[in-house]
Order: structure tokens, then C-alpha cells, then sequence
């Protein structure tokens, strides 16, 4: 019994001597883990950083401007002699049929058919309609055969791209011939039936100038040259008016184009053919458009802000017909996004990823959690993405929007 209790006093003295010893290195062990948090906070932590991947597609690069419809073909109806307007009963809007609806009625004044001189101009005037005419006709003829010619064409080059033996570009080239040829064609029916509105008014000027005996002198009544609407009405009350004072404006709605007031910096990059979206013209969805025209000659214009801009005028096809309770019409506000340049096979990096230094193209890029300075060579820049010419490779990773805290070297982790 002794013996067992001297063995648990010799134990309970030996337990009291390691807890001070473990009291003794408590503080040791808590310094040393103080100085772990304290260098493990001051330890340089990889910056977090969003990345992308460069990456091989097509590439469309587009400049995007307001601007607005404008009816293609329009006709200014005035008066072919002197004399009393009467009240014109047609308003902006009204349909008009060519060479049935009287769009206004000149009372003429007889005083001034006994004039000899006015008399040789009326017959001058009929000689001039009629071989304007004749012109008309020729031009008519002309873009008849051009239109037949593209058509053909446009037939052999489809035939060929299903075989493989022509390029799409080509293709697209055919197909823009005979867009625009059919626009011309229509341009030479239009003056054509013009041609006639004004060889018909001069006759009837004339007949009443071979007759100014009140008995028989009739009102002149002028008929519509074309069919379409009203687009505007000058001069609405009754009141005398002179030889050639506009009376009204007509047109054709559904012969619409767009027109587009570009910088002149980016009306460069801009070639006939182009393709174009019609945006944010009121419907839901997009229009398909063309580029027809690229006006040579700038104008001025000053912008909101005040400052002088050199704006060339665009002129833009439809190619979508408008779908059903949303037409367009004349002067309404369109966006336009026309395409300056395309490729189908691009290497491309993200926008936000490019910064300058100096006058070179940089950008920063991620391997093995480190980052790379690299300099690249940009060509064509659409605000999303660029076209590498050189410095990056398909797959490579780079740093979007680098933070200032990153450098060349530096530590970096992805969250992308």
C-alpha cells in the first residue's frame, strides 16, 4: 500500500513539473504565431485580375450614325403658266393617281396670251418636253438592257457558287450590279412618266395660248404625273401665281431610302455595296440595308456641342421589306450601322484588354500566375474586339482592364 501511493505522489509531482514547463513556453508559442500572422498578412498576395482568351473568328468592323428616310424619287408640281390658283382641295398625305387626279386648276390671264413672245415660249416649251422625252426613252431603254445583262450574270455567278468555282464576294458584287441597276431602271420609269406630266401640261398651255377668246379658254386643270401621295402642298389658298411657282410636292412613300450623315473620316472606309442595319426605327427588329450611294462632296455641320464637323451624305437601300402596321415614310429619324470591313478568319483579342505606351500596342498577359508585358500589332479595332496582326497567338490568356497594381512579373490570379 505504501508503495502504491509513493509511485502516484512520485506521478502527480512529475505531471506539476511538465504543465510549468507548458506554462513557460505558452508565450513563446503565442509570440510565434503572431509573428506567422503578421508576415502572412504583409506577404504579397496575387493580384486578382479578369482575363480572356484569344480567340480565331470573324470579325466585323462598322461605324453607327443617325439619320433619316427620304423618298427617293419626288416630283415638285408647279405652274406651267401664269395666272389664278384656286383652292387646292389636297392635303399632305392623299393619294394621287397619274394622269387621273387633278391636283390643282390655273384660271389662266388672257392679257397675257396675246403676248407673241409668250406665245413662242409655249411652243418652245412643248419642242423641249418632247425631246425630253425622247431622252427619257433612251435611258429607258438603256437600263432595260443593262438590268437584262446583270441578270444574266447574277444567273451564271449563282450557278458557279454552287460548284464551288466563285467566291461569295462575287457573288455579292453581281447581286449589287443588279440592285443598283434596278434602282436606276426605276429612276428612268419615274422621269419617263414626267416627261409626259410635262410634255401634256405645256400642250394644254399652248392650246390655250392659240385660243385667249374668253369662250374659249378653259381652266387649266394639272393632273397628277405619277402615282403615289401627297408629300407636301406649297401653296394651299387661292391666290395669282407665275409661270413655274411651286404648287406642290409628290412622291412615293414605299420608294424609301435612308441617308446617312456620316464624319468624313469615317465616309472613307465606306464603299458602294456595303451592308447596312437599320436600327431603332420604330419596329422590332432590324432592316436589311445597302449602301447605293457615297455622295463626293462634304458639307459643314455643326454638332450639339458647337463644333464644326465635315459630314458626307450616305444614301442606303432597303433590302427588308417593312413588316405589316410599320411603314416608314418621308424624313423619319433612323440609326444606321454600316459594315467597313469584315473577315471571316481573324485572330482577335478583347478591346479592353489593349492600352497604349508610347505610340505602341500593349497588353499584359497570364502564364503560370504570372504576368507578361507584351507589345502586339493592331489593325482593324471595332470597340469589342481588334485583329492581332502579331504578339499574341490563339489560346493565350490576357488581363482585361489591367489594375495599375499590375506590372511585368507580377503575381496574378484569374477570376474569369
Amino acid at each position: 500500500m505504501m508503495k502504491t501511493r509513493t509511485i502516484a505522489a512520485s506521478r502527480s509531482v512529475a505531471s506539476r513539473g511538465i504543465w510549468r514547463k507548458l506554462q513557460k513556453l505558452i508565450p513563446y508559442a503565442v509570440l510565434a504565431v503572431l509573428v506567422v500572422a503578421i508576415v502572412a498578412g504583409f506577404w504579397p498576395k496575387p493580384v486578382r485580375v479578369e482575363t480572356a482568351e484569344v480567340t480565331r473568328g470573324p470579325l466585323t468592323v462598322s461605324v453607327f450614325e443617325e439619320g433619316k428616310t427620304r423618298i427617293r424619287h419626288r416630283y415638285v408640281i408647279s405652274s406651267p403658266i401664269a395666272g389664278f390658283l384656286d383652292r387646292v382641295e389636297l392635303r399632305p398625305g392623299s393619294r394621287i393617281q397619274a394622269g387621273k387626279t387633278v391636283v390643282a386648276t390655273v384660271e389662266a390671264q388672257l392679257s397675257g396670251f396675246l403676248d407673241a413672245r409668250a406665245l413662242a415660249e409655249t411652243e418652245a416649251r412643248v419642242r423641249a418636253a418632247e425631246a425630253t422625252k425622247m431622252q427619257r426613252n433612251a435611258e429607258l431603254d438603256r437600263a432595260t438592257a443593262a438590268l437584262d445583262l446583270a441578270n444574266k450574270e447574277l444567273a451564271r455567278t449563282d450557278a458557279l457558287r454552287k460548284t464551288g468555282a466563285t467566291t461569295s464576294r462575287e457573288w455579292d458584287t453581281a447581286e449589287n450590279r443588279v440592285q443598283v441597276l434596278t434602282r436606276e431602271l426605276h429612276a428612268a420609269e419615274f422621269a419617263l412618266h414626267v416627261a409626259d406630266f410635262e410634255i401634256a401640261q405645256a400642250a394644254a398651255a399652248l392650246k390655250q395660248a392659240q385660243h385667249p377668246e374668253p369662250d374659249k379658254s378653259e381652266p387649266l386643270r394639272i393632273l397628277a404625273p405619277v402615282d403615289g401621295y401627297v408629300l407636301n402642298v406649297y401653296e394651299e389658298s387661292a391666290r395669282v401665281v407665275t409661270t413655274s411657282m411651286p404648287i406642290m410636292e409628290v412622291g412615293d412613300p414605299l420608294d424609301l431610302e435612308a441617308e446617312i450623315e456620316l464624319l468624313s473620316s469615317d465616309a472613307v472606309g465606306v464603299a458602294p455595296g456595303a451592308d447596312v442595319s437599320i436600327e431603332r426605327w420604330g419596329g422590332d427588329s432590324p432592316l436589311r440595308g445597302r449602301v447605293s450611294v457615297v455622295e463626293p462632296g462634304a458639307f459643314t455641320k455643326i454638332s450639339a456641342l458647337g463644333v464644326e464637323e465635315q459630314r458626307v451624305k450616305v444614301r442606303v437601300d432597303f433590302l427588308d421589306q417593312m413588316p405589316p402596321n410599320r411603314e416608314l415614310g418621308d424624313r423619319y429619324r433612323v440609326e444606321a450601322r454600316i459594315v467597313t470591313w469584315h473577315g471571316d478568319d481573324v485572330v482577335q483579342v478583347p478591346s479592353g484588354a489593349l492600352f497604349r505606351r508610347g505610340s505602341d500596342w500593349m497588353t499584359f498577359t497570364v502564364k503560370n500566375g504570372e504576368a507578361l508585358l507584351r507589345k502586339v500589332e493592331i489593325a482593324h479595332n471595332n470597340g469589342i474586339a481588334a485583329e492581332v496582326r502579331s504578339g499574341l497567338s490563339p489560346g493565350d490568356a490576357v488581363i482585361i482592364h489591367p489594375p495599375e497594381t499590375v506590372h511585368d512579373g507580377a503575381s496574378v490570379a484569374s477570376y474569369h
